[in-house]
């Protein structure tokens, strides 16, 4: 490969041998690893080697026995210095378009997280926790009751019904993961807007994209509910409960509660709401009441609907029923 034989028959000196052999090393060691550009680089000395053949071959016609070896050295260190010159312009746009890379695989993956996000459109302030599918949020100023589609977990707040199993430890759960915190939320057309007490129907997520409504039924803190159509996440939704079910989670778990509230118990105006059948029938813990009365107390200092409901039927605090529905503190526990 290395063979210099110069026109005329001419060979390299030993020395000019030893520095080709010398340029050929130091743009070994100095190309960037990829092979493409060390190809560039041992084509660009092999062009250089051609060029210095031609330029001694035509001294050499002149006067072969009188070759400038000075002369072509001069030459040899010019075209080595613009062999290094091209080396580090290699390396320099390698190292660019590498940096390159890693700022568009960067972009790539904002775009898709941002992507994923206008989805589901912008983020809003969770204002208010009512319980487990039920919350209060911001949207652009104002505040509206979300109503979770796909979804139900057991009652704590409805003056009309009694605290049901597991509904305390559900409230707490979506506290914990909502409170203080920013959502997106999600329409499905199938469902409509609004619920017939004007709150929004929506899919919750959370900052990180978790679905909220599918957690809270995998880890048995709810049951899948379809209200009258089939929704966008309702195989979802079912296959998590199944899960739940299999794994004992939350309120499938074995002796979670000890009285069950049957089929036959739940109230017509419930099953109309509903249009469906209600399964399985969620348990109901019976607690004392520990209220006092206290008709200065604000819907907002209460501890539950329930101490609003005391209130309003056994203390006479009709200022929790602003509209005569005999539901108290309506905002809250609608």
């Amino acid at each position: 490969m290395w063979d210099h034989k110069m026109r005329y028959g001419r060979k390299l000196s030993s020395s000019e041998e030893a520095y080709l052999q010398k340029i050929r090393q130091e743009a070994l060691n100095k190309s960037p690893n990829t092979s493409s550009n060390k190809a560039a680089i041992i084509s660009s000395i092999i062009a250089v080697l051609a060029i210095i053949g031609y330029s001694v071959s035509l001294d050499d016609s002149t006067d072969h026995a009188n070759v400038d070896i000075a002369q072509k050295d001069v030459e040899i260190a010019r075209l080595t210095a613009e062999i290094e010159n091209l080396q580090e312009q290699l390396r320099t746009k390698t190292t660019s378009n590498e940096n390159a890379e890693k700022v568009a695989v960067g972009v790539t993956e904002r775009n898709t997280e941002q992507e994923q996000g206008s989805e589901k459109g912008s983020l809003h302030d969770v204002v208010h926790v009512v319980d487990g599918d039920t919350i209060k949020i911001n949207i652009d100023g104002k505040d509206e009751v979300i109503r979770m589609i796909g979804i139900n977990t057991p009652e704590t707040v409805d003056p009309r019904k009694p605290v049901e199993c597991f509904g305390k430890e559900a409230s707490t759960k979506a506290k914990e993961l909502l409170s203080g915190k920013k959502v997106y939320l999600e329409e499905d057309a199938t469902q409509g807007n609004l619920d017939k007490y004007n709150r929004l129907l929506r899919f919750v997520f959370l900052e990180d994209g978790t679905n909220f409504g599918e957690y809270m039924i995998k880890e048995g803190y709810a049951n899948e509910y379809t209200y009258k159509t089939p929704y966008k996440y309702q195989d979802l939704y079912k296959n998590a409960e199944k899960e739940a079910k299999e794994q004992k989670r939350g309120l499938w778990a074995d002796g979670v509660c000890d009285v069950s509230v049957t089929a036959s118990t739940i109230t017509t105006e419930t099953k109309k709401e509903a249009n469906t059948v209600i399964t399985p029938a969620v348990p109901v813990k019976k607690e004392n009441s520990s209220y006092t009365c206290n008709c200065s107390k604000t819907c907002p200092n209460m501890s539950s609907c329930a101490e609003a409901q005391y209130q309003l039927n056994v203390c006479g605090c009709s200022a929790r029923d602003g509209d005569d529905d005999g539901i108290a503190c309506d905002a809250d526990c609608q």
